[in-house]
């Protein structure tokens, strides 16, 4: 979309006494916050405050104010209307997303949201109702974790004498030891990853908690598997062709050259650097699961999974897994990627006498 989600959803508020009297956010400003929100989640809330506008255009609701009852009739229109993109209804979870979006577009209108009690009702139901039913829509669809067994399987997948190989190798290795995020790793420099005696202290931001971490990344016992030396070879790939400034992780072509700027009807798009983005950053993790045929759900997302399931079976503690890793502490994400982990390691049947 060419405005944010906060300017439409400003265009549906009806004048009142209030917006009146208080003059509209500067662009300054709308810019200021828009920046304090995540990518992800403003183009997730674009979507969904679209998807309901054009609900209430064809339905005769008003979005904004939107009443309880309007949100009610969205939120069970949508437990049985078949999305475009998937043939079935949206999940749980993608409703809650939906609904969120509504009260925080009137939120950004200066409009008061309306009560979703009745909607939540509702989901509560369409959960129910799936449950029973055994639908996997019921659950929440998570990354498979990429534990060091599955790493290694993904890493035997690579020529790692080519710069490609190298650069992927690299990024799965560091990804994994510093539990990052594929757009915290796309965002990295060449200058980010200094190399000292110890290892790598890695300056990353963490996009969730909006600010730096200092990540110490030590040497691997096995060279193989050692994300220095990953990096290392990477570095030293890079030197070789010219580029030792810049991203960390850019575009190689199917020639094995780092890919030169893209253009689109003669604009220029993309990092002119050829830095990856965050998605192609995290193909590189879906095709390594798929050439190493591994099952299940992978996404560059599985890295950060693997990390704290790792680092929590070999005993370490959750603040420091939480802090390395640059989730706030008391992380309800992490606490659940932790309770997958022990429920085998730290089982309570253990030890009742069965």
């Amino acid at each position: 979309m060419s405005q944010s989600w906060e300017i439409e959803a400003r265009q549906y508020a009806p004048p009142t006494a209030a917006s009146n009297a208080t003059p509209p956010l500067s662009a300054a400003a709308r810019e200021a916050l828009a920046a304090g929100t995540a990518d992800s989640t403003r183009r997730a809330y674009s979507s969904d405050w679209s998807e309901f506008t054009a609900w209430c255009a064809a339905t005769g609701h008003q979005p904004l104010p939107a009443t309880p009852e309007a949100v009610v009739e969205y939120v069970t229109a949508l437990t049985t209307t078949p999305r475009p993109r998937t043939g079935r209804p949206y999940s749980p979870s993608s409703i809650e997303r939906a609904v969120a979006a509504i009260r925080t577009a009137h939120s950004a209108a200066n409009v008061p949201p309306p009560s979703t009690k009745g909607a939540r009702i509702v989901l509560r139901g369409y959960q129910d109702r799936l449950s029973r039913a055994k639908d996997p829509a019921a659950r929440a669809r998570k990354a498979q974790p990429a534990v060091p067994s599955a790493l290694r399987a993904m890493l035997a997948t690579l020529g790692r004498d080519s710069l490609i190989g190298r650069r992927d190798a690299a990024l799965l290795l560091l990804g994994y030891a510093s539990a990052a995020r594929v757009s915290e790793l796309a965002a990295l420099d060449l200058a980010d990853v200094p190399e000292s005696e110890n290892g790598i202290d890695a300056a990353i931001y963490r996009k969730k908690i909006k600010a730096f971490t200092d990540t110490a990344i030590p040497f691997g016992s096995n060279p193989a598997t050692c994300p220095v030396r990953a990096v290392r070879a990477l570095r030293e790939a890079m030197a070789e062709v010219g580029r030792a400034e810049g991203p960390l992780f850019v575009r190689i072509d199917r020639h094995g050259h780092i890919a030169p700027p893209m253009y689109r009807h003669g604009q220029p798009i993309g990092d002119p650097a050829g830095r990856l983005t965050a998605q192609a950053a995290g193909q590189v993790v879906e095709r390594a699961a798929e050439a190493a045929g591994l099952e299940g759900q992978w996404s560059g997302h599985s890295l950060r999974r693997g990390f704290a399931t790792a680092a929590r079976k070999a005993g370490h503690d959750l603040v420091r897994i939480g802090r390395h890793g640059g989730w706030a502490d008391g992380s309800r994400a992490l606490l659940g990627y932790l309770e997958d982990s022990d429920r085998w390691e730290d089982n309570p049947v253990a030890g009742t006498g069965l």
